[in-house]
């Protein structure tokens, strides 16, 4: 097939550079339409020590562009431009990015999850200093710090509980007057010594010049102002999915559903793809045939850097082989 590309990565970050090396390393040539903002949440993130191979930390922006020159050096192509139509419903696929259209055998779907934010003055600023994301990520450069987590469900709780091994202070804030994590999650932070409440409270604005300095709090009808070294956003993350919807089976928060997935739609679509060997055939591969998924976009537990990275070394072995046992035919 002229002009059909044997692999098309949509997205970045850990996962879609990763599919890019190992897809570009088997010599599939692949094109990772990277988007105008490459690199996922990391380039939002300072240090990262928990990433393997870096024993003194790696700043987020410098290990995207490392992942991201391994995968040119071997050979992928990489566009930065979104994707705004993609097309499942025959094959070869048709995607769609800067008024260009692009046909491919496979598609690796790696356009990951961004988190719920606030939407207050100063905090778009100040992401990645000090407003952050991913406590059980960076707790421990908080180290006898003032900290503050904003949510109310099993996220919140366990950034508040990371945070309680290296901050001075955690203080929750909960928008209601209940929260809505799992009871056993309730009783690990309610009983915890280190760890305030503040209920019926929400963040204002965040303030501070090169890094958070404070935050401003409105609690039962008053606004105050209180020093802050860290402000943890734990309402949430949005997969990055709407224009595959109707397209690809999503779950009920719009996770790209897989083989490999954790929820009920998963194990049934993993119970009718076994091999002649009873094994599980091409794990990343969503409701379409030839379309894989990694990342973020499908896993909405997890949420870290080298598992992401795993996903997207899963998701290009499984094009690979789905391309070698001539299935795309």
């Amino acid at each position: 097939m002229e002009n059909v590309r044997d692999v098309i990565i949509i997205g970045s970050g850990p996962s879609g550079w990763t599919a890019g090396i190992y897809a570009a390393r088997a010599f599939l040539k692949p094109l990772i339409l990277a988007g105008e903002k490459s690199g996922g949440q990391l380039m939002f993130t300072t240090e990262v020590e928990n990433f393997p191979g870096f024993e003194n930390g790696i700043l987020g922006p410098e290990l995207m562009g490392t992942m991201r020159r391994q995968a040119v050096r071997f050979g992928a192509e990489v566009i930065e431009k979104n994707v705004t139509k993609a097309d499942f419903s025959n094959t070869p696929f048709v995607i769609e990015a800067g008024k260009q259209t692009y046909r491919a055998k496979t598609v690796i779907v790696s356009t990951g999850a961004e988190s719920i934010r606030l939407n207050v003055p100063g905090e778009d600023r100040l992401l990645g200093r000090g407003v952050a994301t991913c406590a059980v990520c960076d707790a421990p450069f908080y180290k006898d710090k003032t900290t503050f987590v904003i949510g109310g469900g099993d996220a919140a709780i366990e950034d508040a509980m990371a945070l309680t091994k290296h901050a001075k202070t955690v203080t929750l804030i909960v928008r209601k007057d209940k929260l809505r994590a799992s009871k056993i999650m309730q009783e690990k932070i309610l009983h915890n010594p280190k760890v305030t409440v503040w209920w019926n409270a929400s963040v204002k604005e965040v303030k501070g010049e090169n890094k958070l300095e404070s935050i401003v709090i409105f609690q039962d009808g008053k606004t105050k102002e209180v020093p802050a070294d860290g402000l943890f956003l734990a309402i949430g993350h949005r997969p990055m999915t709407d224009i595959f919807a109707g397209q690809l089976t999503l779950d009920e928060k719009g996770y790209i559903v897989t083989r490999l997935g954790m929820g009920r739609q998963s194990l049934a679509l993993a119970q009718q793809n076994l091999d002649e060997k009873g094994l599980l055939l091409y794990p990343t591969m969503t409701s379409v045939r030839g379309v894989f998924a990694a990342g973020d976009v499908v896993d909405f537990r997890y949420r870290q850097a080298v598992t992401a990275a795993g996903y997207g070394t899963m998701a290009a072995l499984d094009a690979e082989w789905y391309l070698e046992r001539g299935d795309s035919l």
